[in-house]
């Protein structure tokens, strides 16, 4: 099988700018693989998008501070994450995959090397974790300032949001849940979503309107994200989501920052979502 070619190779710049010490809440690093093997077992093999890419990326866009998520396809080698995280001169910081076995000395060293969170996935393309090894494992996070990140299906909102409800530490859900935004703000799996956001624990990236839209309906995928930052500012996060990866299509990363001014309209939102939200929860320095 080739290599997935999943992201714009010629980005271009964006027609609008966010604001000063802006956060992309949510990217990931792919190899070089040379150097960041891949691991055995993934479910598809990336064209490498490594760190150098990413930070030029941000460049043209005008993003200065990051947070990069270990993705599967490097699984519990978190040494790409941590690589980025060293060369990025404090403006990025990242999220790990482990095991709910790993050990305490390395979620501390983690936690050292600028890790700031543990991601879980519960979808079907991925292997999935025991809840409530899950949840023993918040308690462990708690000490190091760590908090838990989840990557679910929307209908398992219903199931697994209320579950980690007893999670320890805060729990960040990705990709606004992955609703499909064509059933409407009406449907039980966005208003799901919405009663785990009434808990101060939970907090929501609103990354993916590329994800939970087709490429002609992004705008469902705003009026959703407008939605949560409107009803929840204090709790909400954005990313790109690059090089995004398990996609439909390549989205253009300029257009998905120029969505910005219609998910959050007020430029106080916008302070919230893009600067004051993740420089408090990611404790960027």
């Amino acid at each position: 099988m080739p290599d997935i070619l999943t992201y714009d190779l010629e980005p271009r710049a964006a027609s609008f700018t966010p604001p000063p010490l802006n956060c992309d809440s949510h990217v990931h690093v792919f190899g070089p693989a040379a150097t960041f093997p891949y691991a055995e077992g993934r479910g598809f093999t990336p064209v490498d998008a490594p760190k150098e890419t990413l930070f030029a990326l941000h460049r043209l866009l005008g993003i200065e501070r990051c947070v990069i998520v270990q993705s599967a396809v490097h699984g519990f080698d978190n040494r790409v994450v941590e690589d980025a995280i060293a060369a990025g001169e404090g403006r990025y910081l990242g999220i790990a995959l482990v095991p709910t076995s790993v050990p305490d000395a390395e979620l501390a060293r983690l936690a050292a090397a600028g890790i700031r969170g543990v991601r879980f996935n519960f979808m079907a393309h991925l292997p999935g974790t025991p809840l409530d090894e899950v949840v023993a494992l918040t308690r462990r996070l708690a000490p190091l300032g760590m908090h838990l990140q989840v990557h679910f299906e929307s209908k398992l909102v219903h199931t697994v949001g209320p579950a980690l409800a007893q999670s320890a530490v805060p729990v960040v859900i990705d990709h606004m849940g992955r609703v499909d935004a064509s059933l409407g703000p009406d449907h039980e799996d966005f208003a799901g979503l919405c009663r785990l956001l009434q808990n101060p624990l939970f907090r929501v990236k609103v990354s993916g309107v590329d994800r939970i839209a087709t490429r002609d309906t992004y705008a469902r995928g705003v009026a959703l994200a407008r939605r949560l930052v409107e009803s929840f500012a204090d709790r909400c996060l954005w990313g790109t989501d690059w090089p995004h990866p398990n996609h439909t299509h390549v989205p253009d990363d300029a257009a998905l920052v120029e969505l910005l001014p219609e998910i959050a309209p007020e430029a106080r939102l916008r302070e919230m979502l893009l600067v004051d939200n993740p420089a408090a929860f990611y404790r960027f320095e």
